[in-house]
Parts: structure tokens; C-alpha cells; sequence
């Protein structure tokens, strides 16, 4: 099986890095060191590889899956559940186009990826960006998960925002939650869309209905 590091190598040999690999395998290896930060709960190695399994079952949907598939490992690279807003998203992508730089990324892509991390501050995409709605889509896949996967998510997102209050937290959350139910559609591609959305619908429903009743 090949490893994360070999996925990380992969991806940024196919998107035009022009670093020599000990470099990019350091690179990769910080950046794994990134998502096992203690303050992790859900946002992790493993999400991580939940959200790189579904870009390369779905490669094809994307132009440059490469791209997407760096994307998403810059996605949370910097992750404070203490930070305000979408600033680690910004955070994020201000640190993605520095590193690809870096190691020999051309402009253009580095700028693109930094782009495609970006969107996932809101998951909004416009109407002609198949790799961001692949890597949206990647993102959110966990929202269809079968319920006891479904149920340990919730639980380590409340972890990773333990400093919150119950009741601030269940407020937040809820409006998370009816922000992406009022959505036209969850998941962007059909494929994915019609694999996961009903899913997707009825577990964000029944955690509302668990936040209401406190």
C-alpha cells in the first residue's frame, strides 16, 4: 500500500514541483507532523485520508487532480479550533502557495491551490470549477457517513472546541448545520451527489434534532 509521504511525493511531482525528493519527502513529513498536532480531534491524519481516498476514487471528475489532491493536504495544515471565522482557511492557503514556492511549484499552480484551499472556508464553488467541487466534495464526505462513524465525528469536532461552552457550542453547530441543509445541493458532482446526499441529509436532520433538545 502507498504510504501518505509516496502520496504527498506523487501528487507534487504531478502538479510541476521541480524540488529534488528529499526535499519534497521533508516537506511531506512536516506537513504529516502538521495534522498529528495534539489540538486534533477530527481534523487529522485521518481525515486527511479520507478526503485524498475520495479525490483519487473520483480523479477523474477533476482537470487537475493533482492540484486537488495538494489542496487537500493544505486544507487544515494550519488548524486552531480557537480561531475566529475563516482564518485558518486563509491561514491555510497563505501557507500553501508559500511552501509549493518553495519547491519549485510553477506560480500559476501554487496560486491555484492556494485557491482551491480557500474555498473550503464555505465549501462554495462557482459554476465552472470542477476541481473545487471535487475537493468540496471530498471534504464533506463525511457528512454521509453510516451512523456510528457519523457519531464519532460529532463527538471529536465537540472535543476539538472543548473550550466552548454547551450552550455556545450547540447554537454554533446548529447553525452550521442548517447553513449546509439549505444548500440546493451538498455534494456538487452527480455521482457523488447521488451516492451521498440523501445520506448526508438525514444525518445532518437527526444531529439537529439531538442540538435541540440540548
Amino acid at each position: 500500500m502507498t504510504s501518505l509521504l509516496d502520496r504527498w511525493v506523487a501528487a507534487a511531482r504531478g502538479a510541476g514541483a521541480s524540488a529534488e525528493d528529499p526535499d519534497l519527502e521533508a516537506s511531506g513529513a512536516y506537513l504529516l507532523g502538521r495534522w498529528s498536532e495534539p489540538q486534533r480531534q477530527y481534523h487529522d491524519v485521518s481525515h486527511l485520508t479520507a478526503v485524498l481516498d475520495v479525490v483519487d476514487e473520483y480523479a477523474d471528475l477533476a482537470r487537475h487532480a493533482d492540484r486537488v489532491r495538494l489542496a487537500a493536504w493544505m486544507h487544515d495544515a494550519v488548524y486552531d479550533p480557537k480561531a475566529l471565522g475563516d482564518a485558518n482557511e486563509r491561514d491555510s492557503a497563505e501557507f500553501a502557495e508559500g511552501l509549493l514556492t518553495t519547491l519549485g511549484m510553477p506560480a500559476e499552480v501554487a496560486a491555484e491551490v492556494a485557491r482551491l484551499v480557500g474555498l473550503t472556508a464555505g465549501h462554495a464553488t462557482g459554476d465552472d470549477d470542477p476541481d473545487g467541487e471535487l475537493l468540496c466534495d471530498a471534504d464533506l464526505a463525511i457528512l454521509a457517513a453510516d451512523p456510528e462513524r457519523y457519531a464519532a465525528y460529532t463527538a471529536a469536532i465537540r472535543r476539538e472546541y472543548a473550550h466552548i461552552s454547551d450552550g455556545t457550542f450547540r447554537a454554533a453547530r446548529a447553525q452550521v448545520l442548517v447553513s449546509l441543509l439549505e444548500l440546493p445541493a451538498i455534494y456538487r458532482n452527480t455521482p457523488i451527489r447521488e451516492r451521498w446526499e440523501k445520506t448526508a441529509r438525514e444525518n445532518l436532520e437527526a444531529e439537529l434534532k439531538v442540538l435541540a433538545k440540548g
